[in-house]
């Protein structure tokens, strides 16, 4: 048997165990009238096997109870089964849900506002493409380089939803295979972009990068979280997602060349991420290229 908040499964075997009782039957004797072991009808019995067609119609000769009987009882059970495994994960991923910035997402407009709890993980769902949210940490961006103040649960998944939105916008961008030394001598050329307006750079410099293998997705900033770029890889093309350039196009320009030197130096191929001497080589090559 078993249970959820508002679901109750019960395996056919219950019903078995009370005829057996109404009979004064031992499930030895039981077995050997089945013809099988009573091991696998104790398993029956605790609903850790399906009762087959085949089982049910011998159900039907031993204790004169119709198959169709014992076919339904065992439908009902399997859908309560999965009743009672959804409800879990549900609540599982509800608790999940309350680490993700979501106002900030819906502000953003990347997700449905929706109050529910349980449609806000159906959301979050859609939106990080999982069955359930707790594959996030494991199956989305594993090797992943960042630039942030902080870091604790709400701004690991602030990371997490602020890196899948790049993953998604950079579907949209053409790119060519990736090239690392192209990449370095471009390097000159992106610099050379960011003496323009922002409104003229962005598509410059998106041109310059694409044809090194490189997706750049210029994002919002999410408020609070304090994210300023990220870079990963994504199937056959590189991803950076860097803050959009509102006030300080220095600090737009360092954040930028923080998550270059991250691909230039290899640091996305990490399975771990990136160390904190990583993040300092990746300053100092910011502060370079910007001085």
């Amino acid at each position: 048997m078993r249970r959820s908040r508002s679901t109750i499964a019960i395996p056919p075997g219950e019903t078995v165990k009370e005829q057996l009782v109404d009979r004064g039957m031992k499930q030895k004797e039981f077995a050997v009238r089945m013809g099988m072991s009573e091991k696998h009808i104790s398993r029956l019995i605790n609903g850790d096997v399906q009762l087959t067609i085949e089982m049910a119609r011998k159900l039907e000769m031993v204790l004169g109870v119709p198959t169709q009987f014992w076919c339904n009882l065992e439908a009902i059970y399997r859908e309560d089964i999965a009743k009672v495994n959804e409800e879990k994960v549900m609540d599982e991923d509800i608790e999940i849900a309350k680490n993700m910035p979501y106002a900030e997402m819906v502000h953003n407009g990347w997700i449905i506002d929706v109050a529910e709890k349980k449609e806000r993980v159906i959301h979050l769902r859609k939106y990080f493409e999982l069955a359930e949210l707790k594959y996030l940490q494991t199956t989305l961006v594993p090797r992943i380089a960042c630039r942030k103040l902080h870091q604790n649960e709400k701004d690991d998944c602030a990371l997490i939803a602020w890196a899948q939105k790049a993953k998604l916008e950079a579907r949209r961008i053409e790119t060519k295979p990736i090239n690392l030394e192209k990449l370095k001598e471009t390097i000159p050329l992106v610099r050379k972009q960011l003496e323009l307006q922002p409104e003229e750079f962005y598509a410059q410099i998106t041109e310059l990068l694409a044809n090194c293998g490189v997706a750049i997705v210029f994002l919002p900033d999410m408020n609070r979280f304090s994210l300023h770029g990220a870079s990963f890889l994504d199937g056959n093309k590189i991803v950076i997602g860097i803050a959009l350039c509102e006030e300080d196009k220095k600090e737009f320009s360092f954040n930028l060349f923080h998550e270059l030197a991250h691909v230039i130096y290899g640091h996305i191929e990490k399975e771990d991420g990136t160390s904190e001497e990583d993040e300092k080589i990746a300053d100092e090559y910011a502060e370079r290229m910007i001085q």
